[in-house]
């Protein structure tokens, strides 16, 4: 199956080189045209991330642009913001192949207009462009194009775009692991950290594709990463997803820092008055940290969504960050005296850095850095393979009734009410919290347990990931 997630495109490799890659390229070309934000002859920039199957979903992706009558300028592997960060500067479309941080088997494409990311009326009208376009030869036809020599502008500008404000000697004297495996952006955050004075410790690196999600790093990876910590006497571990769009920080003592305390913590160096963050963030972040707070649905694009909202509202200083760390900046920000111009799209290497800039300020290590935001706990976890007819059974039952509900939550507390902006969040009695949603872009149930006790939280983790399953073996659920 191929379908938009909650960014981008995504399926199975071998699905969307059958033809629905190529279809939904030129079902984007199309809706550019007939829309006016492009014209036979413009530019659209494409680049990808290290999948296998990446270069070939590439050349299906520049045969329809070129059939459009479109040119393509082919900004290679580099990670997604670094390619969007073009597309603005240029003001010209863009499509990005990756699968982000899913299986090595799937991929997908991200388009960009010239002004930013799709959002969700450009998707149906792609999705229903590319169900009448003829993609019968389309998948051979693409094995001849050649994609065009590499253009290294858009990673250099990525890269100045940070040399620009940050300061020359903030990493001084500080050791920085870069966990490197598949990452776009592993070069990109090793040059950052030597030219910014730091002492960069390569780790990890993989030929094969590694899928690394943020938000759900498994317990032999996470003992892997703290091991090195301690190994190489490392200050930080930096590291990101596939496609260079999610941050993964590792503190001092080894323990991975959440992406949503990642996010307050760069709002805060930001200075943000105002914060647009998914329901599935930290329920503590809040007006106690020093900035407003409003929620969305689970995605980019809807965070995109909430930071115009937030500009109608007259605020000044936007910044946007999802639980994976993704930090979205909706505003220019002030860095000392340089400024950083808005990118409102997902980036991982702005948060790294402000989390190591708010640590030099603050002279304290990163550990007592995120330590003194005194978040609650705040546990995710998912089980993969989950199909998405048993996902949308399970949260049928639980919606149907209260008894179902309280059934489902036996012995972990007392329902107090239940949000459901995005799949169920069931808040206890105790102000622990229970979070079940299906997953936008993959096979997957998600799970996510907030409690102001960490042994809490885990066991309310843990018990919602056996319940999902036992969910599944109960109604003979699908396990492909």
């Amino acid at each position: 199956m191929v379908a938009f997630g909650t960014s981008g495109l995504r399926g199975l490799a071998t699905d969307l080189l059958a033809g629905p890659g190529y279809a939904h390229a030129a079902a984007f070309a199309t809706r550019l045209i007939a829309s006016g934000q492009a014209s036979p002859g413009d530019v659209v920039l494409v680049g990808m991330d290290r999948r296998d199957s990446s270069p070939q979903l590439s050349r299906q992706a520049v045969l329809a642009l070129n059939r459009a009558g479109l040119k393509v300028e082919n900004c290679g592997i580099l990670p997604t913001p670094a390619l969007a960060l073009r597309s603005l500067d240029i003001a010209a479309a863009a499509i990005m192949v990756t699968g982000s941080h899913i299986p090595a088997d799937r991929n997908g494409l991200k388009f960009y207009r010239p002004d930013g990311e799709i959002d969700k009326a450009d998707e149906a009208a792609i999705t229903a462009g590319a169900l009448a376009v003829a993609t019968a030869g389309a998948a051979g036809a693409a094995e001849e194009v050649e994609l065009p020599a590499v253009d290294p502008r858009a990673r250099d500008a990525y890269v100045d775009r940070y040399l620009s404000v940050f300061p020359r000697d903030l990493l001084e004297g500080l050791r920085i692991g870069i966990y490197r495996h598949s990452s776009v952006a592993a070069d990109i955050v090793t040059d950052l950290v030597q030219a910014l004075g730091g002492d960069a410790v390569p780790l990890g690196g993989s030929d094969g594709f590694v899928a690394i999600d943020t938000e759900a790093i498994d317990p032999g990876t996470a003992a892997r990463l703290a091991a090195w910590t301690r190994e190489h006497r490392l200050d930080a571990l930096l590291s990101t997803d596939g496609d260079g769009d999610r941050p993964l920080v590792v503190d001092e003592t080894g323990r991975m820092a959440r992406g949503d305390a990642l996010g307050a913590v760069s709002a805060r160096f930001l200075k943000a008055d105002v914060v647009v963050t998914p329901v599935s963030s930290n329920p503590g972040i809040g007006a106690r940290l020093g900035f407003d707070v409003i929620r969305t649905r689970i995605g980019s694009p809807y965070v995109i969504e909430g930071m115009a909202y937030a500009r109608s509202k007259g605020y000044e200083r936007i910044v946007g960050f999802e639980a994976n760390g993704g930090l979205l900046l909706g505003t220019e920000a002030s860095i000392g005296t340089a400024t950083l111009d808005a990118l409102a799209t997902r980036d991982s290497v702005l948060p790294m850095l402000c989390a190591l800039a708010a640590g030099h300020e603050a002279g304290v290590g990163l550990a007592r850095l995120f330590d003194d935001l005194a978040l609650p706990v705040c546990l995710s976890g998912r089980i993969e393979n989950f199909a998405r007819a048993d996902s949308d059974r399970l949260m049928a039952w639980l919606r149907a009734s209260d008894a179902n509900l309280d059934n489902f939550v036996e012995g972990l507390g007392v329902v107090s009410y239940v949000d459901e902006t995005d799949g169920l969040q069931i808040h206890l009695r105790d102000g622990s919290m229970l979070h079940l949603r299906p997953s936008g872009n993959a096979p997957e149930m998600r799970c996510y347990a907030s409690s102001p006790d960490e042994a809490r939280a885990a066991g309310l983790l843990r018990s919602g990931l056996e319940r999902i399953s036992d969910f599944r073996n109960q109604v003979g659920g699908d396990r492909n």
